[in-house]
């Protein structure tokens, strides 16, 4: 690895682990965890993705997206169920990859892409105004003016500093530089220690103390799978935003079996499950981060935070955090959707917004299959409007019938309104020459349309049927 590469990545992975610990430690709060288990979590998960998966420079940890899927079984049956629950839907993770299911996530249309984009980044904006509050209450006073201003300042720096230099990082010299200040002045302002206390030991392995039986299988089974799906639909979505980026390409099925296995590992050490967090990915990226070192770094550095850093890292301003995470939100948002939103078909903007307001407030799995939903349907309108037959009579007295497009569900009423069985001579030719049969839905037609003809005393002639056509008519027992 040449000097630059090798400084570039480690800087960016230091700049990320310190986006890292409060994102953790918040989401491990939401799911009423230790702190440690979300830092744990995240030192093993990004550890071992960054090593072993499929998109060097995208980062991954215990993620939000996860946490609040599994609030209701911590609460209901405590952490240990969750640490089974985590090593069970790091099976399901690996299998998914195994299976080569990763190129499902090209089912995605490209307007839920930017609307999960844009959701997410809403999120992350969203997320940082729970560090304006004392408690339950919005801060006042001085306290709020101070805290504005910090945050104000350290999304200056993050924004100025690129214009100066590009040796460094500008989220690593922001967050270090208004801790500094902040330190040297003296200045009441709150700072990472008051979310949680951090140090810690090194993580253990054990398998969780539940009973291995199939009750316990009942109760973890489902949020596993959940747990899974969603992070395996985040960390996909996140690759094929990272591949836009750096404009090379990653390996899906590689990365969903290294996810599962560092689930696995995090569930045996008593951390959290996590996937790829799109926040610390863009300010790994930002940073120029793109080699796997960035993300091993990232995450020995969690480590390094618990076992001997604790009092130092406690120091940080939230406020030099936050401003990194709003510039981060800026960052993510996909401004050029709102640009194109007039140019585009209807269907489009609809999936676009429907995915984001989808994404604030429910989640993201939800949101994206909403999308997909939506997509989907408008593809089939679409495409069930194109089908069209032009007839003429030959000079046999045969009337010849030439349908272009597809046939399936959607299409079958256009199809079958392009004959007239009362009023056509007694032979009808049907060319499928341009005709694709998709479904059931086409053969049954294709059925109904031979016994009108039949009902009227007349015959239909089927000709020029694909080789695929033919295959799936005769699977389904009709003579063509």
């Amino acid at each position: 690895m040449k000097p630059a590469r090798l400084r570039a990545d480690l800087l960016a992975g230091l700049t990320t682990s310190f986006a890292l610990v409060p994102e953790c430690i918040a989401f491990a709060l939401v799911a009423h965890l230790n702190p440690l288990m979300g830092l744990y979590g995240a030192f093993i998960i990004c550890t071992l993705t960054a090593l072993f998966g499929g998109r060097p420079g995208m980062i991954s940890g215990a993620a939000g997206s996860m946490a609040v899927v599994i609030v209701a079984l911590v609460v209901q049956h405590g952490a240990q169920y969750l640490l089974a629950t985590v090593l069970l839907g790091g099976v399901v993770m690996i299998l998914f990859g195994a299976l080569r299911l990763g190129k499902l996530v090209r089912l995605v249309p490209y307007p839920v892409m930017l609307g999960f984009v844009n959701g997410l980044a809403i999120v992350i904006a969203l997320a940082q105004l729970e560090h304006f509050k004392d408690g339950e209450h919005w801060l006042g006073g001085t306290p709020l003016y101070l805290m504005i201003g910090l945050v104000a300042l350290t999304m200056l720096v993050v924004y100025v500093l690129p214009k100066l230099t590009r040796a460094v990082p500008p989220a690593l010299v922001a967050i270090l530089g208004v801790g500094l200040l902040v330190y040297l002045l003296g200045l009441p302002t709150r700072t990472l220690g008051d979310m949680a206390h951090i140090a810690g030991g090194l993580p253990h392995l054990a398998l969780p103390e539940v009973p291995w039986n199939l009750e316990t299988l009942k109760i973890i089974a489902p949020y596993a799978f959940l747990m899974a799906m969603v992070g395996l639909l985040e960390t996909l979505l996140t690759l094929n935003l990272t591949d836009e980026i750096t404009e090379s390409r990653g390996y899906p099925d590689r990365e969903c079996v290294a996810l599962g296995a560092a689930n696995m590992v995090s569930g045996l050490c008593g951390g959290m499950g996590g996937c790829a967090m799109i926040g610390q990915t863009v300010i790994n990226l930002s940073s120029n981060g793109r080699g796997r070192l960035s993300g091993v770094v990232a995450g020995v550095m969690i480590l390094l935070f618990i076992l001997f850093l604790s009092p130092l890292i406690e120091r940080i301003p939230l406020a030099a955090l936050v401003g990194v995470m709003f510039v981060v939100a800026q960052q993510t948002f996909a401004w050029a959707s709102l640009r194109v939103l007039h140019k585009v078909p209807v269907s489009d903007v609809l999936a676009i917004i429907a995915v984001t307001v989808v994404t604030v407030f429910t989640d993201l799995a939800t949101a994206v299959l909403f999308g997909i939903v939506i997509a989907a349907v408008n593809f089939a309108w679409q495409h069930a409007r194109e089908l069209y037959a032009d007839s003429h009579v030959d000079a046999e007295g045969t009337k010849q019938y030439q349908v272009h497009g597809t046939l399936f569900f959607a299409s079958t009423t256009p199809f079958l309104n392009q004959f007239d069985p009362a009023n056509d001579p007694a032979k009808v030719t049907l060319d499928c020459q341009h005709l694709s049969f998709v479904d059931y839905s086409a053969i049954a037609a294709l059925q109904t349309l031979r016994e009108r003809y039949a009902k009227a005393g007349k015959q239909l002639r089927v000709v020029h049927l694909s080789e695929r056509c033919k295959k799936l008519l005769k699977r389904a027992g009709e003579q063509h």
